[in-house]
């Protein structure tokens, strides 16, 4: 099926590398010049034809009933291009949304820092002679070297490198590791004690960290990921072995004299000369990463740069105040979400499935340029992340691979997804469908994306 205009034009998993990323060999000397190029995210158009609520009501009207999904079912779903309700079921009334908070997470840092922004990791001279403290900037995708997990990540051993030539024949002696970007305790209200471990489903959440808190550089899609209690001792003993320090890696903070990055060498090892930084790749490509994989501890550490930019303390509090700060002024009712986390692993937070839709149907119009990326990281039904293994049973369902882009939502007993859709009528819609009383997960989750794919297929 052809898209319009309005439609979003994607290229999800391993397409980017059969579509060219790489340019070819330029064949001669002269070319005429390179066309403009279409948009990889165009706004959402009023092409194709609308559903009618009266449609979309006699469509899945039905299935929102389905036992599996439970005696509580919150349904939105909204025209992109209109903004009109298709179809509400205690639209407006919050429900536990599990990891479908990661949407207001993902929209909130793209408004508060924009898509380019970068974090820095930095090294800076340490009080003392052959002291090195390195200061984390709240970038969660850091590796320690070339085999990280996310692609492009900045690098501790390239960290390294910068300092030992910085020091020159000054011997590096000590790894001071500088937290205090970051305040406040470590894990959310409404966690479990055994989140981190052994279900291994996020890290403590700190400022410094390699590979989002993971021990090893591998991600489990259904969980069990061995997370570090205390990433940043964790990413400090990586940078000294790097720098070939033996010495026990410390807590401190940064010579006051740190404050300023340069972008050339100390002329003298002073207390807070910088010795070196690198940057993570742009936050739209952290976002990315964030809600393809579903990874808690990235939506943790993103939320803090909500309340650094609002001049909140970076705290699980004052992030997610922040966040909801951020939601008023882009005119969404921030009355419909509470929240104690930015990941939706605490059973406390609360979202409607209305205010999801208004957000998606906000990012889709295109009068927020800065919200439309958040759709390329949405996982694709069949395909991608979290639905890579969704939309496949009954058979049924598979008329929604490929169409359906959403992040879902799962904790015991609830089960919640929402995102956008293309109609076989090429119209985009926008939905979310929150079942937080269900029953057993894989009956619920498959009655979910029942519901996404009879509107995939509705010509209502």
């Amino acid at each position: 099926m052809g898209l319009g205009a309005g439609a979003f034009i994607m290229r999800p998993g391993p397409i980017a590398g059969w579509l060219a990323d790489k340019p070819a060999p330029t064949p001669s000397a002269t070319l005429p010049p390179e066309p403009t190029p279409t948009p990889v995210l165009a706004a959402a158009g009023e092409v194709g034809t609308a559903p009618t609520a009266a449609g979309v009501q006699k469509a899945i009207g039905s299935l929102v009933t389905a036992p599996a999904l439970g005696s509580r079912v919150r349904v939105s779903v909204v025209d992109a291009a209109t903004g009109a309700t298709l179809f509400s079921r205690d639209a407006a009334t919050p429900a536990t949304p599990a990891s479908t908070t990661k949407l207001v997470t993902a929209a909130t840092v793209l408004a508060a820092r924009g898509p380019a922004h970068r974090l820095t990791t930095r090294a800076v001279a340490g009080a003392k002679p052959g002291q090195v403290v390195l200061i984390g900037g709240g970038d969660p995708s850091l590796a320690a070297n070339a085999k990280g997990q996310f692609p492009g990540a900045a690098r501790l051993d390239k960290l390294a490198a910068q300092v030992k030539r910085a020091m020159g024949d000054t011997p590096v002696t000590q790894v001071v590791i500088d937290t205090s970007l970051f305040t406040g305790p470590t894990t959310a209200k409404g966690w479990t004690g055994t989140i981190i471990a052994p279900e291994g489903q996020v890290s403590a959440i700190m400022p410094l960290m390699i590979n989002g808190g993971r021990r090893q550089p591998v991600h489990r899609e259904a969980g069990g990921d061995p997370r570090s209690s205390d990433p940043a001792l964790a990413a400090g003993q990586a940078f000294a072995r790097q720098l070939k320090v033996k010495a026990a890696v410390v807590r401190g903070t940064a010579p006051s004299s740190a404050g300023g990055a340069s972008s050339a060498p100390p002329i003298t090892l002073e207390p807070g000369s910088e010795l070196g930084q690198v940057q993570s790749p742009p936050l739209v490509h952290v976002v990315d990463w964030m809600l393809e994989q579903s990874d808690n501890t990235i939506a943790e550490v993103l939320s803090r740069q909500v309340a650094l930019a609002a001049g909140e303390p970076a705290t699980f509090d004052g992030s997610t105040r922040a966040m909801i700060a951020k939601l008023t002024e882009l005119g969404l009712p921030a009355d419909r979400i509470k929240l104690s986390d930015a990941s939706g692993l605490s059973r406390l937070n609360q979202i409607s499935p209305a205010l999801l839709t208004q957000l998606l149907a906000l990012a889709a119009k295109g009068d927020h340029p800065a919200l439309t990326p958040m759709f390329g990281g949405l996982p694709v039904a069949g395909w991608s992340g979290t639905l890579r293994t969704r939309f496949v049973t009954p058979a049924p369902n598979r008329a929604g691979q490929g169409l359906v882009r959403a992040k879902t939502g799962s904790l015991s007993g609830v089960n919640t997804i929402a995102g956008q859709l293309v109609t076989k009528d090429g119209r985009l819609l926008v939905f979310a469908i929150m079942a937080d009383k269900s029953g057993e997960s894989t009956s619920a989750r498959q009655a979910l994306d029942k519901i996404a794919t009879r509107l995939v297929a509705c010509g209502c």
